[in-house]
């Protein structure tokens, strides 16, 4: 008998991708447009620089701080409901499997099989059963909020040292052209790389996540 085995879906990287891109897109944008907008001044090449390494330590913070309350949020809800279902299985375990089944024959089962599959899974893991096929929460899709903040903050940084970089070797006169062009090659950059890990189209990522264009084909 062959060895049991699990497939690799994209899905599993939802958790991490999603904190990431949005992560480095933002350090991206907001760092080159602080710069930007200080070069505009007429600031020296020093205040510009500082101006950068400041939104980048700033921004790394507020994404991490918010990426983790807004995931733990989710993780709350998620945890509410499901000590909810516990209590519903241990107060109504009948009525818990009779749920059970009629989900299944609105998916299309016959409702002899649904009963059998229904009763067959509660008692292999009833909680399980009912978060997954009730609830909808799985454990691939379940929100980790610490490696969100992390992600979330670590590829912000990476994201604001790409502008920051080359503002360090860009010449003064030249900081704005060269750092508004770097800064769309980067986020090319971003948007295929996210799309090639997504198991999506790197183009139309790359295109999406540099001019917000929706293309039609996949």
């Amino acid at each position: 008998m062959p060895a049991a085995y699990e497939e690799l879906h994209s899905t599993g990287r939802v958790g991490w991708l999603r904190a990431a891109v949005l992560g480095a897109d933002d350090g991206i944008v907001s760092t080159a447009s602080l710069m930007l907008g200080v070069a505009a001044s007429h600031a020296s090449h020093g205040s510009v620089l500082v101006s950068g390494a400041a939104g980048l330590v700033a921004g790394a913070m507020s994404m991490a701080a918010g990426e983790y309350v807004s995931v733990q949020s989710q993780a709350d809800a998620e945890h509410a409901d499901l000590e909810r279902e516990r209590a519903e299985l241990k107060a109504d375990d009948k009525g818990e499997h009779r749920e059970l089944a009629a989900i299944y024959v609105a998916r299309g089962l016959d409702p002899s099989l649904a009963k059998q599959v229904a009763e067959q899974l509660m008692a292999h893991d009833a909680l399980g059963a009912h978060a997954r096929d009730e609830l909808g929460i799985s454990e691939a899709l379940r929100p980790r909020p610490i490696q969100a903040a992390l992600a979330s903050a670590t590829s912000f940084a990476v994201g604001a040292a790409m502008p920051l970089l080359v503002t360090v070797v860009a010449p003064v006169t030249g900081v704005i052209v060269i750092v508004s062009g770097t800064s769309l090659v980067c986020l090319a950059v971003l948007g295929g790389l996210a799309a090639r890990a997504g198991g999506a189209s790197p183009t139309k990522g790359a295109l999406r996540v540099t001019f917000g264009v929706r293309l039609p084909w996949h």
